[in-house]
């Protein structure tokens, strides 16, 4: 299948790897195809996928607009239109698609939209370490040693024991599935603080500062959610 009619006419904001094509050697300036020799170019892997997929940085993104400029680029790097051409312009293909189903995953997903633009902001791939709500912290361990009875129990201990344990864990679970949802709350508006900060025409040094909190809290945030979210899916599979 030929991709040389969804190849497009003008430049477009996409940061390529190289400032020359790697086929022909012409100036290329952001183009998807070499004007000259109609060949791919690959998309540069420092590429952030805030601007891979044409959005700026901000955490209320429109989906739909999200999922329109996906397709948009699917259609022009899908490895399909390239399986009559050469081992390098199908490998270009792979690279470009890769990278851009990446970014709309990522993107797609609030939760993991935020983790990604903290780990951008900080200038880093660093992960956000889970840890407990130190506010939790001792009714985690107190349920945590609930847990564990019910899973070493036999077949044959107290049926009514075990019952009362297993509405006792079950309460806990509620406790932390109302915290997720408070925290989740929490993280809407940060995200809605984010994007005023960063629509601010004139950023000066206390906005700085304010990002900076914002991020940190939502850090500290999303670490805690991830934590209960754990603890929660491993008593749904211990004691439903």
């Amino acid at each position: 299948m030929d991709q040389t009619h969804n190849m497009p006419g003008k430049r477009t904001e996409l940061q390529m790897a190289r400032s020359m094509c790697w086929h022909c050697q012409s100036e290329v300036h952001g183009e998807y195809f070499c004007v000259q020799c109609v060949k791919v170019q690959p998309v540069s892997k420092e590429l952030d996928y805030f601007t891979c997929l044409g959005r700026p940085r901000l955490l209320n993104i429109d989906l739909g607009v999200l999922e329109a400029k996906y397709y948009e680029l699917s259609r022009v790097f899908h490895p399909d239109f390239f399986q009559n051409k050469t081992e390098s312009e199908q490998a270009i293909s792979l690279g470009n698609s890769a990278l851009l189903n990446t970014a709309y995953r990522t993107l797609k997903d609030p939760i993991r939209r935020a983790e990604y633009l903290i780990q951008l902001e900080a200038g880093s791939a660093k992960d956000i370490r889970t840890s407990p709500p130190a506010d939790l912290f001792e009714e985690i361990l107190a349920l945590q040693e609930d847990l564990e009875e019910f899973r070493s129990a036999s077949p044959g201990q107290n049926p009514e024991h075990m019952e009362a344990l297993r509405t006792r864990l079950k309460a806990d679970r509620e406790t932390l599935e109302r915290r997720q949802r408070e925290m989740e709350r929490r993280l809407s508006e940060l995200f809605t603080a984010w994007d005023n900060l960063q629509s601010r025409k004139e950023p000066d040094d206390r906005a700085g500062g304010e990002k900076e909190a914002v991020l940190k809290e939502m850090r500290e945030i999303l670490s805690n959610r991830t934590y209960l979210r754990n603890i929660v899916n491993d008593m749904v599979a211990t004691a439903g």
